[in-house]
């Protein structure tokens, strides 16, 4: 529902979301609010009770138009939302919602200094705001939530998985792409993309969503409940990359040499003394001693850590 339909059909009828709708996959219609006025100047709006700035769109036409679509509706779920600064975020998670709950989507446009509150107690579900500013319409607004809720639609993208990768969808931002030349101004692609293994690949990638997402939106990162061993692995990786090279502790495996046995005999010492200090005194069967760590030496049992 707007007062500039024609302007809305040429930006929601181009790219994917315009092919989409020509072969059916969504339908969109943009309904001329002027065309249900009752007088013959077409009169949408009108001075605000109380006084103040600007202009007021009333409330007989506004619900003309909503009762001229919902007639056309039939049993589809629909719901009516007022695209407004004071309604609730859209996020992605709204649009999955909306998509997942209604098969019928209502987007009102506002526009002057507002709508009159009336149509909004009697007609409107709900309340939807791209974010904390005001547009001079809410035509930006509707077309930004019908684009991101259509787009999941099944249909209107090749394949799901163009659409669960992408920022927001579970909680993280998106992975960096990369398109020819493989270098461009110095800038190589980073070589796990070029190894042909796609495993490498969606590792690679999974842990720059993670990168991202802490880098550039702590506040998403801090809601994360990482529920898969990976993720916490990576994340762990993430921020050990991160320390002073001071702090990074790295031990290169061998196999133990006889060599080693007295210096392992002194750890084992000192553990059992740090043990000992704790009220512990005991070890797994057993304490080792010298003659257990040679033949585990021997039989390649044994490991040392430089």
């Amino acid at each position: 529902m707007t007062l500039f339909p024609d302007s809305m059909s040429r930006v929601l009828g181009e790219s994917i979301i315009g092919r989409a709708e020509k072969k059916g996959a969504v339908e969109i219609n943009c309904v001329q609010i002027r065309d249900f006025t009752e007088n013959r100047q077409m009169q949408v709006d009108d001075y605000p009770y109380g006084g103040g700035w600007g202009l007021v769109m009333m409330a007989q036409p506004l619900k003309s138009c909503l009762d001229h679509i919902l007639s056309a509706a039939g049993k589809r779920r629909t719901r009516v939302i007022y695209m407004s600064p004071q309604g609730r975020p859209f996020n992605q998670e709204e649009a999955r919602r909306l998509k997942r709950d209604y098969d019928h989507l209502v987007l009102v446009c506002g526009h002057y200094e507002g709508i009159d509150e009336r149509f909004i107690e009697e007609c409107v579900d709900e309340e939807i705001s791209l974010g904390d500013f005001v547009l001079t319409g809410g035509e930006i607004a509707a077309m930004a939530v019908a684009d991101c809720v259509c787009r999941m639609v099944p249909g209107v993208l090749a394949d799901e998985e163009c659409y669960t990768g992408e920022s927001h969808w579970d909680g993280l931002l998106e992975y960096p792409q990369y398109t020819r030349p493989e270098v461009w101004e110095g800038r190589a692609v980073p070589p796990e993309l070029l190894t042909g293994d796609h495993e490498r690949v969606r590792r690679w990638r999974r842990k720059k969503q993670l990168e991202r997402t802490l880098d550039k939106r702590p506040d998403m990162f801090e809601k994360l409940e990482f529920s898969s061993k990976e993720d916490k692995r990576l994340v762990e990786e993430i921020e050990y990359e991160r320390l002073p090279e001071r702090l990074k502790l790295r031990f290169e495996p061998r196999r133990a040499e006889e060599a080693d046995a007295e210096a392992i005999l002194a750890v084992m010492e000192e553990a059992k003394a740090f043990l000992r200090e704790r009220g512990v005194d005991q070890w797994q069967d057993g304490y080792p001693n010298r003659e257990t760590i040679m033949a585990d030496i021997a039989a390649g049992r044994g490991w040392a850590f430089d």
